[in-house]
């Protein structure tokens, strides 16, 4: 990075900006000093930084505003021996102390996010506790900065006072005398060199006597001071004297307690003064409502707005894939804007900054940013505008690296229009080869071409509104720009046969050209808005297509709820049967048995559970099927959740014992004891139950992570938490209230599950419920219930443990 570069992209206006933004002098002209950094690791550390500080801010709590006082260099003076520091340079320090421990606590705060907040600590560890150091100052100082009044020196203020009211007593003698008062020019004494003195006329000089300490310039006034007052004053000095002696005492004596915090004040300084850089960049970023850019390899810009241009920036979108880009186009459509743009958001990216963008923008970090901006004509170094940009070309083209940024306007102007495109194409050559990113502004025809047949090299131009003869400072990437030149000249005050002069010199020239270029941008716009269109289009065919498998997966459940109830009836059926031939076997035992009459019945019962487990059979292979065509449903969702997830059995070879484990619909948390006849037997809460293997899901481990956020409810004396919640016939924001109401009561009182009863209806409640459980960090799930307890009407909430 060199100074001339920095200055052409404006890099200083911005630098002296953000140390506006720093409450501390020495924070602000540490800011100016610094340059932005090229290392891709020390970059990513800064901006993490910045973001983090850039969180507390946005958090809400109380940031400390209070100026932070320049003390670097009484910090050397402590390390002197008999070195005695002023009441001011004590009152500094001391205000430093508190408000660099205030800066401290507020950045180790919470309230900006698990991550951010790690950073911070980790930034501030290092720092020592020097609220010492404020203690021993404020033991002297009031914080107005004014001693204390110390038992050290109420003894001596005490006399000074009986001595000053003894010496006004004396001086009211004279002026209460009618006599001697006619001799004074004024009634009110007055003080020379610390002594209190009577204005006499010159005519009676002799008549009070006593030492005379001035003359007035005219010679008509004596300043006397009378014998008697004297030794009153001479008191009083001596009694100050006195005190300045203790004062001086006290002010040692702390200055060299503080000396013994020396290298601790040495260090927190430093720290401090580092931390208030990062809070002036992250107050800039706010202030700017910037976003930060991710560090990639592509160079690309969501919606940039020159933070110099204020409410007149025009947002600008560049997106470069290729090493080179030549943007073409009319003058002042905005060219050289976008070119400073691309800099100047570079060397603010490298500085820790947050950009003025949308989110989406990306920047690489280079090891130097290089540009060739304006005319630099020199009469005194003989230069022309087409020398001083080829010098400047030149020592550009001996630093750049395959980490560069170049930046280079008109390029090839100034001389032969043929020449010129010539060196331009050659300079492109030559930066390109060596992996330099190149973005170049120019009117050479030559250069268009060559954008297109040139690989690694693009086309682009700033967009121009033919039927208002305006810039739009829209960048349009692939497709080369015209000039407009005579357009523009007619619209500055060009006479019209001038005007027309030009364009008849040009109707044969450039007809064709300008036909293929308004065609291509034609082209260019067309395949935006046929993708675009194709977008929604598919879009809008993904969620018909969604829509229609929910509706036919719950009528598939309908079915299957239906024929579960027809087979509990069955099974019912099969039971009574079951104990009424039990009873005719014991009655035939009873009365006449026979061989026949015994093997009708065993006949009879064996074709009966046939047909049960038949049509068991063909309920469980539905069961499967529905269980396939939910989770392909889910799948096409994209994360929006209409209906419960179901997730596929466990592997019976996974579940041993321990196992945690899903068990059935309600997907409660388990944990397998052993294996049973025909399934395993598994521990939820406080009950055992045998489960068939199919209906266990294997559970996901429970994560033992810190979580990075408490949250606090404050709740009524009378919330208590209910097994059953009932949201029916409320409005969606009083339902979430008494959701939130529920959930923190039942967070509280150690409930880990309850129901949510939300209706069918439009599903307007039912949504808005799951919407608002997805985002609530105490609920570890949620799914409907089993349709004989509510099914898409009611919910089971399953909390944190």
């Amino acid at each position: 990075m060199n100074d001339k570069t920095l200055a052409l992209l404006e890099f200083d206006s911005v630098r002296n900006a953000v140390s506006l933004c720093a409450l501390s002098e020495e924070a602000g002209r540490k800011i100016n000093e610094s340059l932005p950094l090229c290392d891709s690791n020390a970059a990513a550390s800064l901006k993490r930084l910045v973001s983090a500080v850039l969180g507390r801010l946005n958090s809400g709590d109380a940031e400390p505003l209070g100026a932070i006082p320049a003390v670097a260099p009484l910090l050397p003076v402590l390390g002197v021996e008999g070195t005695v520091l002023g009441v001011e340079e004590l009152y500094a320090l001391g205000i430093f102390a508190e408000r660099g421990e205030a800066l401290r606590e507020w950045l180790r705060g919470g309230g900006a996010g698990a991550e951010n907040q790690n950073t911070l600590r980790e930034a501030t560890d290092s720092m020592p506790d020097c609220r010492a150091v404020s203690a021993e100052v404020f033991r002297v100082l009031d914080r107005d900065g004014k001693l204390r009044d110390l038992p050290e020196f109420r003894e001596i203020k005490r006399r000074i006072q009986g001595l000053t009211a003894e010496l006004e007593k004396t001086v009211a003698r004279y002026i209460g005398n009618d006599e001697s008062r006619r001799m004074l020019r004024s009634a009110v004494p007055s003080q020379r060199d610390g002594r209190t003195v009577l204005a006499v006329k010159a005519n009676f000089r002799g008549r009070i006597k006593g030492i005379v300490h001035e003359v007035s310039g005219t010679g008509q006034t004596l300043f006397v001071e009378p014998e008697d007052v004297v030794e009153k004053n001479n008191s009083i000095i001596i009694e100050q004297r006195r005190l300045d002696a203790e004062i001086r005492r006290v002010l040692r004596e702390t200055t060299a307690s503080l000396s013994s915090f020396r290298e601790d004040l040495a260090l927190f300084h430093e720290r401090v003064v580092y931390l208030e850089t990062l809070r002036a960049r992250a107050r800039y970023s706010r202030d700017c409502r910037g976003h930060f850019a991710k560090d990639a390899g592509e160079l690309v810009l969501a919606k940039a707005r020159h933070p110099l241009l204020g409410s007149r920036a025009v947002p600008v979108d560049f997106a470069m894939s290729s090493a080179g880009v030549i943007i073409t186009g009319p003058n002042t459509g905005g060219k050289t804007v976008a070119l400073k743009t691309i800099g100047l958001f570079a060397l603010m990216n490298q500085f820790g900054l947050a950009l003025p963008s949308d989110e989406g923008t990306s920047l690489p970090v280079f090891d130097g940013v290089y540009a060739d901006i304006g005319d630099e004509q020199s009469l005194a170094q003989s230069l022309s505008t087409f020398s001083a940009h080829i010098a400047a070309i030149a020592s550009i083209t001996a630093r750049a690296t395959s980490r560069s940024l170049v930046l280079l306007d008109e390029l090839g102007s100034g001389t032969d229009p043929l020449e010129g495109g010539a060196i331009a194409m050659a300079v492109l050559d030559y930066l390109v080869e060596r992996g330099s990113r190149v973005v170049v502004t120019t009117h050479h025809g030559a250069l268009k071409n060559y954008g297109y047949t040139r690989s690694g090299v693009e086309n682009a131009s700033v967009e121009f509104d033919g039927q208002t003869l305006s810039p739009t400072y829209r960048i349009v990437m692939g497709i080369p720009g015209e000039s407009r030149a005579v357009d523009i000249a007619s619209r500055n005050g060009l006479p019209a046969g001038i005007v027309a002069g030009a364009r008849s010199y040009l109707e044969d020239e450039r007809a064709d050209v300008s036909a293929l270029i308004a065609e291509l941008k034609k082209k260019h716009r067309d395949l935006d808005a046929a993708q675009k269109q194709a977008a929604e289009t598919e879009r809008r065919l993904r969620e018909e297509k969604r829509s229609a498998d929910l509706r036919e997966l719950r009528l598939r459940q309908k079915e299957l709820e239906l024929k579960q109830g027809g087979m509990g009836k069955f099974r019912l059926l099969l039971q009574e049967s079951r104990k009424k031939l039990e009873n005719l076997v014991r009655e035939v035992k009873e009365g006449e048995l026979s061989r026949e009459k015994t093997l009708k019945v065993k006949e009879f019962l064996r074709e009966l559970g046939n047909a049960v487990g038949a049509e068991a059979s063909i309920l469980d292979a539905e069961e499967k099927l529905f269980r396939e065509d939910r989770g392909r449903v889910g799948a096409g969702k994209g994360g929006a959740s209409e209906g419960p997830e179901i997730p596929e059995p466990a592997d019976g070879a996974s579940i041993v014992p321990g196992s945690a484990v899903l068990v059935g619909e309600r997907r409660r948390r388990g944990k397998v004891i052993r294996a049973e006849k025909g399934g395993w037997l598994v521990e939820t809460g406080s009950l055992r139950i045998t489960v068939d293997k199919e209906d266990l899901i294997s559970a996901p481990p429970v994560s033992e992570e810190p979580r990075p956020l408490i949250e606090t409810a404050e709740l009524s004396g009378n919330a208590r938490a209910c097994f059953e919640l009932n949201l029916r016939g409320m409005r969606l924001e009083e339902a979430l209230e008494t959701l939130q109401r529920q959930i923190d009561a039942a967070v509280l009182s150690g409930l880990g599950e309850f129901s949510v009863i939300h209706g069918k209806g439009d599903g307007i409640l039912q949504k808005g419920v799951h919407e608002y459980l997805a985002n609530q960090g105490q609920v570890a799930d949620y799914y409907f219930s089993r349709p004989e307890l509510g099914g898409f009407g009611r919910t089971e909430v399953v909390l944190m443990r």
